[in-house]
């Protein structure tokens, strides 16, 4: 029985003492800090480096996906509407209500990035808003460097809401056991 007891203790399944949620979590906010509207960063770095070629394929995909982003917004904005509060409330109310660890953490990795749709979907509208700001690559660079500066903010921020929520729900474990 010592053996399974030693085991069970090394496999710990709680989302916040479990490897693969902290390597998901800076996954995701790397990914989000590097994916800024959907145009990568190095794209924008060689746009602004080299302008040109470049920096006329960077208006483009800016436009691009800023049409993109409004198309979602306008297809699929009252579904969205309802089901992504729904889904965050229940996270929180199941999370830090009912104190289920999992939704705790699911709901500390999706809140933030809640956010960041929002601002992505509000940089996009005032793309689409104003044709001049996404199809000059000097403005685009601008607005899409100072989302990356917004995103990586509250990735920041997430992350060390997570880290102490996480430490403390991992400390709490430990006293209990």
């Amino acid at each position: 029985m010592e053996v399974f007891d030693t085991i069970a203790r090394l496999i710990d399944l709680r989302s916040f003492s479990n490897l693969w949620y902290w390597i998901a979590l800076a996954a995701v906010w790397s990914s989000a800090s590097h994916w800024v509207l959907g145009v990568p960063w190095d794209m924008v770095i060689r746009a602004r480096r080299k302008g040109g070629e470049a920096a006329e394929d960077l208006a483009a995909m800016t436009a691009l996906n800023a049409r993109r982003l409004n198309r979602i917004r306008r297809d699929a904005g009252f579904s969205m509407s309802i089901t992504i509060p729904f889904m965050l409330s229940f996270l929180l109310i199941t999370g830090f209500i009912y104190g289920s660890e999992t939704a705790q953490a699911f709901a500390l990795l999706l809140v933030p990035m809640m956010g960041v749709f929002g601002l992505s979907l509000r940089l996009a509208h005032k793309l689409d808003a104003d044709p001049a700001l996404a199809h000059d690559p000097t403005l685009a660079i601008k607005a899409l460097s100072r989302h990356r500066v917004n995103v990586q903010a509250i990735g920041v921020v997430a992350i060390i809401v997570s880290a102490l929520w996480g430490m403390y729900q991992n400390l709490l474990a430990s006293m209990l056991v």
